[in-house]
C-alpha cells in the first residue's frame, strides 16, 4: 500500500502517515506537518534592489525597488533540489509568516473516508 500523500501547493505535499511536509519535486523531507514548513527550508534574505532593477527611461529615471530599510525579500528553497518554494516581502526583523496551517486530523479522516469509498467501489 502506498503512503498517502496530499498535494497542498505546487511544491509542497503532506505525508499523512508520518505527518511530514515533503517537496513534490524531489521528495525531500522538509518539516513536521503540524509546524511551519518554512522552518525546514533554506532561507535567502534578499535586498529588494537586487530583484527590482532600476528602470532607465528618461521620462521616469528612478527605481521601483522598495526601500531596503523598510522591506526585505525572503526566499525559501528546498534543501534537496533547490526549488524556490515560496517568497515573501517583510519589514526587516519581522518574523517569518506562518501562511499554511492545516487541520491534519481532519485531513486524515477525509482521506480515510475517500479510501474506504474507493475500496468499496473497486
Amino acid at each position: 500500500m502506498s503512503t498517502p500523500r496530499v498535494a497542498i501547493t505546487e511544491y509542497l505535499e503532506i505525508d499523512l502517515n508520518s505527518e511530514r511536509w515533503h517537496c513534490r519535486r524531489c521528495d525531500h523531507d522538509i518539516a513536521p506537518a503540524r509546524s511551519n514548513y518554512k522552518e525546514g527550508l533554506l532561507v535567502a534574505n534578499r535586498d529588494p534592489r537586487d530583484i527590482h532593477h532600476p528602470i532607465l527611461d528618461e521620462r521616469y529615471p528612478f527605481s521601483y525597488a522598495p526601500d531596503p530599510k523598510w522591506c526585505r525579500i525572503i526566499e525559501f528553497y528546498c534543501p534537496g533540489c533547490g526549488t524556490l518554494v515560496e517568497n515573501e516581502y517583510l519589514p526587516p526583523g519581522h518574523p517569518i509568516t506562518h501562511d499554511i496551517e492545516l487541520d491534519i486530523d481532519k485531513l486524515k479522516e477525509r482521506h480515510a473516508q475517500a479510501q474506504g469509498t474507493a475500496n468499496a467501489a473497486g
